[in-house]
């Protein structure tokens, strides 16, 4: 059967290829929807196996499906064009995860996926993927496959090729690294691999009726440990069938029946990233009748102190309106200064020309913008254009003139309070371990570039605890006796930022830094060709925070960092590429990357490291590479108006102490390439889909 199988899969593409290219043209449909939904366990697919369909770009899923004996649950991304990532937990339901503790509950393991569509659908040739799945660690799920698909609406075929989990035999656990047998060792590959395939119908856009062929031979799965429990023989069949719903345009429900004798159910919703989940709605401001009897100072402050900005400054030569104000409420820059041109607009006197705003960070210039006086006059409805005002707008990011002295509402205190939900998982003495609460904060600003800083931290719901020791050079191997704290200060410091007009930066910080670490760090960074790469370091030297104790310290030991710091903005994919280069805390030496996709205003980063970890003499962080994944979303999506405040949540080991820096309270790229002049642009275009 395998053999003859592998001699078909060939013929059955071409037969595929044949018969989309002779269908009618009113029939042959470009492009990867409606067959998008998710697989088992939330790669776009049929059941148990994969198609050549991605997610659309800047969207994302969250699902999870139940088929006796595995649960998933998964979150699944359109990262790029033609690229999409998955994550996943498989939970093997009555085994246990650790024989001699039954407080972790059921086995669980993580793994990620990633998709990419090499070659879109044309009127000839199908789509064509491959599908990496689970290429590092234990690899228990892990597969390789090409994958092609061809639509001749309604209907979507399927063929591919996989080894591993879709092959003749398991593939062996990796550890640290990655393996793809597919690249490494494509005749291995092939070898192993076993073809697969299937066919969606979709006769409207809220149904789709499925059936696929799956390869999956489980009994020989010897590494998953479902199989010695549920899978001693072969299953009763390798053809699944079922049917997907589509009820909302953001939800998906499906049922099937699977290997013979399972029934199988999913649910997952679907959102495009960045886009607010209530309508973002900043009133505009009305002037009162006696403010408009005060000089054009007075009013102009006036104003932009009730739509969201503070220390304001305004001079005018009689040719040109200058307004410097600080920026407390709109996440992107370029917002801000359409929100200030169109409140001040009304107030412009006839013979000005040129209106130049200079929005300021702290009281340090942070973007420029110049408009033309006549592209902020009014139509005869009484409303300035939007796209003739964004057209005529232009910014700079570099060259700044000295600030003017503020003359009005200036910003001595600010304060903060948001939701925080924090996760500990995968400790032995639970899987999923979690902290939901509020962090506050205070921060005063005494002159300029000057902030004292205080943080507070308070969870209502707490049940962190770990049955784990810390490591040999315990960094972060410790951090649940921190996050067990229900309440806590997480910072308390004083920061100093200096700018020259170029610019170039110098950031200093000294004081409880973060909630492990207190001592003193500084940065210095320079933005290069207009933003597009920011070139720095940065070096902490600290002590280590008693985690019962606000003000106290552990012992004497003192850790610093040394590192070079690079940043390449891409703004053309939305993208960064940052990198650290140095000593890390613990003392190893090596690199870390992160790549960051931003999207408007949500960012995605994910990171991985090289060091030297010879400086550890325990076995679970020698040879580790530390990794994770970040997500950063603003609250501005969900309030209903427009703030600058974000959420965000971390993702990676707790449990080890490779290739670890401070947790900055303002890191200095954040502050300064937000005002990027090669990202103003790109903010600008954010704001089209998130504000009008």
């Amino acid at each position: 059967m395998t053999r003859r199988t592998a001699v078909l899969f060939p013929r059955m593409l071409l037969v595929l290829t044949l018969l989309a290219a002779a269908a009618p043209p009113a029939l042959a449909r470009a492009g990867d929807e409606p067959f998008t939904g998710p697989n088992n366990f939330g790669v776009t697919g049929l059941f148990e196996t994969p198609t050549a369909r991605v997610m659309r770009e800047n969207r994302y899923r969250l699902g999870a499906t139940l088929v006796h004996p595995y649960r998933y649950y998964f979150g699944t991304v359109g990262l790029f064009d033609r690229i999409e990532v998955n994550g996943r937990v498989t939970q093997v339901t009555g085994v246990p995860g650790f024989s001699n503790n039954n407080s972790y509950g059921d086995f669980k393991d993580k793994a990620v996926d990633a998709k990419f569509q090499f070659l879109k659908e044309g009127r000839y040739l199908p789509a064509l993927a491959i599908v990496i799945s689970d290429p590092t660690g234990t690899r228990i799920y892990a597969s390789q496959a090409i994958v092609a698909s061809k639509q001749i609406f309604p209907f979507d075929f399927t063929v591919g090729y996989g080894n591993g989990r879709l092959g003749k035999n398991p593939l062996p656990p990796q550890g640290e690294g990655f393996k793809i047998e597919l690249f490494s060792n494509p005749s291995e590959w092939a070898r192993e691999a076993l073809p697969f395939g299937g066919v969606q119908f979709a006769p409207t856009g809220w149904l789709s009726l499925m059936a696929e062929y799956s390869p999956i031979r489980y009994e020989r799965q010897t590494q998953d440990p479902a199989q010695p429990k549920y899978f001693t023989s072969a299953v009763p069949s390798h053809l699944n069938f079922g049917t997907r719903l589509k009820p909302l345009p953001w939800l998906e429900l499906g049922a099937s029946w699977q290997r013979g004798n399972e029934i199988g159910v999913t649910a997952s919703v679907a959102f495009d990233i960045g886009l607010p989940l209530v309508p973002i709605h900043d009133p505009p401001y009305r002037e009162s009748f006696e403010a408009s009897r005060e000089p054009l100072a007075d009013r102009i402050g006036l104003a932009l102190s009730e739509v969201g900005f503070s220390d304001i400054g305004v001079s005018s030569d009689g040719f040109t309106l200058r307004i410097d104000a600080q920026n407390d409420r709109y996440f992107f820059a370029p917002r801000a200064v359409e929100v200030l041109l169109s409140t001040v607009a009304p107030f412009i006197p006839p013979n000005v020309e040129y209106v130049r705003v200079q929005l300021k960070e702290n009281g340090l210039p942070a973007a420029e913008a110049a408009v033309p006086a006549s592209a902020l006059s009014r139509e005869s409805g009484g409303r300035i254009p939007t796209e003739r005002r964004r057209e005529a707008t232009g910014f700079r990011s570099a060259g700044f003139d000295e600030p003017i002295r503020a003359i009005t509402h200036r910003r001595w205190f600010d304060y903060s309070l948001k939701p925080s939900f924090e996760t500990f998982l995968n400790d032995p003495s639970g899987y999923f371990k979690y902290r939901v609460g509020l962090v506050g904060s205070l921060s005063a600003f005494p002159w300029r570039g000057g902030t004292a800083f205080l943080e507070l931290d308070a969870y209502a719901l707490n049940n962190i605890s770990t049955s784990n020791a810390p490591l040999s050079i315990p960094i972060r191997s410790d951090v649940a006796d921190y996050m067990r704290q229900d309440v806590s200060l997480g910072r308390l410091l004083f920061a100093q930022t200096f700018a020259t007009r170029e610019p170039a930066y110098l950031r200093v910080e000294a004081g409880m830094l973060e909630l492990m670490f207190g001592g003193a760090d500084a940065e210095v960074g320079l933005p290069l060709w207009n933003g597009r790469v920011l070139a720095g370091a940065s070096g902490s030297l600290v002590r280590k925070r008693a985690p019962d104790d606000p003000f106290g310290f552990i012992g004497n030991e003192r850790y610093h960092t040394a590192l070079l710091q690079g940043r390449l903005n891409v703004p053309e994919i939305d993208a960064a590429i940052n990198v650290k280069w140095g000593r890390f805390l613990a003392g190893d030496r090596g690199v870390q990357v992160a790549v960051s996709k931003f999207i408007r205003g949500v960012t995605l980063s994910a990171w991985y490291s090289d060091t030297n970890t010879d400086v550890f003499s325990d076995p679970y962080n020698q040879g580790y590479h530390d990794k994770g994944i970040l997500v950063e979303i603003p609250l501005r999506l969900f309030i209903g108006r427009d703030s600058k405040t974000t959420f965000r949540y971390t993702l990676s080991p707790w449990t080890r102490d490779v290739a670890q820096d401070i947790y900055r309270y303002l890191p200095l790229f954040d502050l300064i390439g937000r005002n990027a002049g090669v990202l103003l642009d790109r903010d600008q275009r954010s704001i089209y889909h998130s504000s009008d």
